[in-house]
This record gives C-alpha cells, structure tokens and sequence, in this order.
C-alpha cells in the first residue's frame, strides 16, 4: 500500500537534519548547500528509517532547516516505531518541537526518493546491510549524506565505502558519519589530559599482552530510549543484515582512539593500520526475550539458522587487537539481555602515557556513571605539581573542573552542568556541522580517517569470523 502522509515532527530533528546538508555541501569549503545555492533552506529527506538514532536527530530544531522532513520507507512497524518517538518530540510538554512530515510508504520507496529530489540531505540510520547501496546511490545522485555508524560491514562494504568518497569528493557533496562520542566530556577530557604532556609524558607504544590504549564497552539489548521501553527489529540480531559485533558499537570506540591518540593527524589504513588478532563469541536469548525486545511472536525465518534448542545465537561480542602507527590498541564489545537494575550501557577506555595514565571506569563502585582517574607514575610532589598545573589549565576551558585523591589514584572532579546526557550529543554533531556549512573547510583528516576506521572494523570482523 502506497499512501503520502503529512505529520508534525520535532524541534530536534531539523536540528541534525539541517546540520547534515550544511556539512556535505562544505567537503571542499564551498559554502553552497548543495548544487542549488538558491536554497533558502536546508531539505531534509530520512530514508528507511530502522533505527532509533534517525528519531533522535530530531529532538531539536534549527532555523536554518525547513520544518517539512520527506520520509521514504517501506509500510511496517519500524516506520510507525519512528514516527512514535519523533511524534513524542513534538509533543512533551517542555521545548516541543513541531516537525511536519510527508512520508511515502510503499516497496518502491528508493525509486520514488530519487525522483522526487524532495530534500538535499539525507539521513540513512538502519539496516546495515542496506546502508551501502543506499549511500553509494545518494551520493551518485549529488545528495549529501549523514548515516548513522557503521557505514560498512564487511570489506566488500568498505570497498564500496571507499568509491563512494571518492565519488563524493568529485560530485562536491560531503558524506559523514554521527560520532556522538567525541562530544562525551569524559573523552573530551581524556584527550585534553593526554595531550598535556608536562603531565601525561607521551603515549607509550605498548604490547599486544598490555595495548597502549583500551576502548571496551558493554551494552543491552533491551533498554529505554528518551524515557520508553526501545523496540528493535528483528533484522538487527541478524549478523548479515546488522552486522557482527566487531563493527557496530566498536565503531564508536575504534573512532574515539583515532581521535584521541592522533588529533589531527592524517591515517593512511594502507600503512598505519596492522590487525593483530581477533576472535567474536555469541550472546544467547531466549524466545521470550526476544518478544519482548522486539514485539515479534516468534523468530522469523532468516534467524532460524542461528537458533540452537530454541536459543538465538547473536555474534554480538568481539575483541580486536592492533596496531595503529605502531602504537598497540585494543578495543572489546559485550552485549548482554538487560542491564542490571539502576544501571545502563557502561564503558571502560585507558591510555597509557610515560608518566601518568588516565582511566574512565563505569563499574558498580562508580554506580554505573562514568568516572576519570589519573595514575601518577611517579610518586612525590613533583607529579602531583604537574597534576595540579595541568587541570589548572583546563579550568580556564572548563570552570569547576578539580581533583581529589581516590586510593592510589586521583579522580576526576566534573562540573554536573558539563555532564551532558547521550541523547543531546546528536544535537551537538549538528552545531559541528553548521561551521562546516558557514564557510570552514572540513578537515584534511576526517574523510582518510573514516576510511582507516571502517578498515579497521571491517578487517578485524573478518579475521575473527575465519576462525
């Protein structure tokens, strides 16, 4: 059934959305939205939207984008899931937004997109295994495009990932990717601290039994987005159209050591990028589980190979270890069913410096929230100067921020105002991109080093599925 719909939507959405066009107008510092610059405003198109991070750049808006999102998608209930959880932007009682909506629904829907031209950005969040043709063809079209991570799941993904850039680069058009975590103030503040190095000294080199950097991560199933119960597809335990372990969540972490390590240095995934080892494990759920994850009555046929004595297997856990200019890192995933009461998705992230290493646990002594320590290599007054002179500078950047002593360790004292919660970090990629749109040239080392991360996902996600 084919059928347009008009719907209100929220103030957020316009937000990200407006970000997205004015950044993949700017890849080569052209400060035209698209090929029209007689736009007035940013045009939004969100195809087949499946997963929740397509809602969540919703969740503010922004002058500079039209109100009006062109929504083409297959008829089905993750349509009607997102619109749910956009609808409810528009409707909370504090800053609604008042998005408006014209959705196409029908198996046609990719067609329809290209020859309506509605928007000129477009937001691609669900089915990884659809994300590549999708992306290969909206950046063919001249569009612009933000996709939810990853952008490849397989090498024979980050071979065309790799065309599409070049593409893009010829066609003036700017393809990124949403990396929330760079704007995490706990990893602000780790990166900021590393690169002091009257403090940190510099980043040790390490070894394959003690990797220089850590990244590791653990996250559920089934969870609360914006305050409801989340409902996944049924595709998104289904490691072909999902994706293995190893290149989803892993993304994120495999981005922030990039960025950490190596602010504003150009990777080359040919010669700075050496895959190790890895190996993946499953996670196991039950029918029961499952239902309630997904609202599904029973698994449908694609899963059914998965399935031992009624129990899914999802190959949703991996370890990789590399080098990345020499330097050794590892980064390690775990999905579980449900958190623990009281808690939530956590993460553990180490760099190892010559004279101090700084530490972010998220365990049960820290109740779940993230908490940074220092660890002076050195005892005596000294260290501890550095220590005090080194967050003596960062509080001109950010005011409050302090120590105090936690046992052997110093822990990290952060203004609450700055703990600034998931879900709002879309709405700050967005702010990013408007400076893109404004005239600054995307950086010389964003576009290379996407492709060293979705190398190094996609290579570690290989190496450990021929095992």
């Amino acid at each position: 059934m084919k059928n347009k719909q008009t719907f209100s939507f929220t103030r957020n959405t316009f937000l990200i959305l407006g970000a997205v066009i004015l950044l993949g107008s700017n890849s080569c510092g052209n400060k035209e939205v698209a090929s029209d610059s007689k736009e007035e405003k940013i045009r939004v198109i969100t195809l087949d939207p499946g997963h929740f991070h397509a809602a969540l750049l919703q969740k503010s808006m922004y002058e500079e984008i039209d109100s009006v999102v062109h929504i083409y998608a297959p008829d089905g209930s993750e349509l009607d899931n997102h619109m749910k959880l956009v609808d409810s932007y528009n409707s909370r009682e504090e800053n609604p937004t008042s998005w408006k909506h014209e959705i196409y629904r029908g198996p046609d829907y990719l067609e329809k997109m290209f020859s309506d031209k509605a928007g000129n950005v477009v937001i691609i969040s669900g089915n990884n295994k659809l994300k590549t043709n999708y992306i290969s063809r909206a950046i063919d079209s001249g569009m612009n495009v933000l996709a939810d991570k990853p952008l490849a799941i397989d090498q024979d993904g980050f071979r065309s990932l790799e065309n599409a850039f070049a593409k893009a680069k010829e066609k003036n058009v700017v393809l990124y990717d949403i990396m929330t975590e760079r704007y995490n103030i706990y990893y602000v503040l780790q990166r900021a601290l590393s690169q002091d190095t009257a403090f940190f000294g510099s980043l040790e080199k390490g070894t394959p039994d003690n990797p220089a950097v850590m990244q590791e991560s653990v996250h559920h199933f089934y969870k609360n987005v914006s305050g409801k119960p989340l409902v996944r597809p049924a595709w998104f335990f289904d490691v072909e159209q999902e994706g293995r372990g190893l290149v989803d969540i892993t993304t994120h972490m495999v981005d922030l050591i990039q960025w950490e390590c190596f602010p504003d240095v150009v990777l080359d995934y040919k010669k700075d990028i050496n895959m190790l080892s890895a190996k993946e494990w499953a996670t196991q759920l039950n029918l029961e589980q499952f239902q309630k994850s997904t609202k599904k009555d029973q698994f449908p046929d694609y899963l059914q190979k998965y399935i031992k004595n009624g129990i899914l297997n999802v190959m949703s856990n991996g370890e990789m270890n590399y080098t990345i200019k020499g330097v050794h890192a590892r980064v390690g995933i775990k999905w579980n069913y449900e958190a623990p009461e009281g808690s939530g998705d956590t993460h553990f992230a180490k760099m190892r410096g010559t004279k101090a290493n700084i530490l972010i646990r998220q365990g049960k002594e820290q109740n779940y929230k993230p908490v940074v320590y220092l660890e002076l290599l050195n005892s005596g007054p000294n260290s501890e100067k550095q220590l005090m002179d080194a967050i003596g500078r960062l509080q001109a950047l950010y005011p409050g921020l302090a120590v105090k002593k936690a046992g052997k360790e110093w822990e990290l004292i952060i203004p609450e105002k700055l703990k600034v919660p998931h879900e709002e970090h879309f709405a700050e990629v967005v702010k990013n991109y408007l400076t893109y749109l404004k005239g600054t040239e995307l950086p010389a080392w964003e576009v290379p080093n996407m492709l060293a991360k979705y190398y190094t996902t996609t290579k570690a996600a290989e190496m450990a599925s021929k095992k």
